[in-house]
């Protein structure tokens, strides 16, 4: 991918270079697995693993030691901030075309444990997004964690289909489109509760699609290899290919994200039209 010159973002924070002065957190093991597998990657459900860490992840604090970031961290900062810059821009512009004015979120970059609006998180929920605060979190080495444990095939864009997937999810409560989706849920059955959830998760897919398209018009960001990273990433993903892996049989009424092939094709089908008003996976998933 194509993202060095950007500017600076002022709403990327990185807490990548604090420490919790040596407590112990939750992340790894079995809990770490079955974390994963429920909320792979968090999408706006990051608030559902809080009663579960909080058990866990006794004698947390906040960051009382910080550290200079190496310079790994410092080239994962500057892409992010890229990354952000670009979907700043990109979804500033499809607000501005239908008459409406979007509101930047913010990202958050962490290592192993976060507090949030919508509780606390490690890094084995994954990238999730909280509507409470409105803000991203991340931490980055969940990525090694996609490929090596799930398969997905890495690379930049794996990381920018990620972040546009969560930014997908701030463009959906800015719209309402969250809020909507949760009355719905209320009186269902858990099975069509979680069919709304796929259509919501599918729907951000959708979403990371579309910033691709208008991105690639705006900054001829792609490059040979860049989009495979992406489908790859959500293959990876699908409800279906992280069960098969985890536990050896798929159970489709506890889908909450969607397939593999699902994600696949709504974010292809966000990349090709661009057209945000094509994205009603509602509907189509019934």
């Amino acid at each position: 991918m194509k993202w060095q010159g950007r500017r600076k973002s002022d709403n990327l924070e990185d807490r990548r270079g604090m420490s919790s002065g040596g407590k112990t957190v939750v992340g790894g093991g079995i809990i770490g697995i079955v974390i994963l597998l429920l909320n792979v990657f968090g999408g706006e459900n990051g608030k559902m693993i809080t009663p579960v860490l909080e058990q866990f992840n006794q004698g947390n604090s906040a960051p009382t030691e910080q550290r200079d970031l190496t310079t790994k961290e410092k080239e994962e900062h500057a892409f992010i901030n890229a990354l952000l810059v670009d979907n700043e821009d990109v979804w500033t512009k499809i607000f501005q075309e239908n008459g409406m004015t979007y509101k930047e979120p913010k990202v958050v970059l962490f290592s192993d444990a976060v507090n949030t609006k919508c509780g606390s998180a490690t890094s084995a929920s994954g990238p999730f997004y909280c509507p409470a605060d409105q803000q991203i979190y991340m931490d980055l080495r969940f990525f090694e964690e996609l490929k090596t444990r799930f398969g997905a095939k890495g690379g930049d864009f794996a990381t920018a289909y990620v972040l546009a997937h969560e930014i997908g999810h701030h463009v959906q409560t800015l719209l309402g489109t969250s809020n909507k989706m949760r009355q719905m849920q209320q009186g269902k059955s858990k099975a069509e509760a979680n069919k709304l959830s796929v259509a919501l998760e599918l729907q951000a897919d959708f979403y990371a699609g579309v910033w691709t398209h208008y991105n690639q018009k705006m900054n001829n960001i792609l490059e040979d290899g860049d989009l495979d990273e992406a489908l790859s990433a959500a293959h990876a993903v699908g409800d279906d290919a992280i069960q098969s892996k985890m536990q050896g049989h798929i159970v489709p009424e506890s889908f909450t994200h969607g397939t593999s092939e699902q994600r696949k094709y709504w974010f292809m089908k966000g990349y090709k039209t661009g057209d945000i008003k094509q994205g009603n996976t509602f509907d189509e998933i019934r």
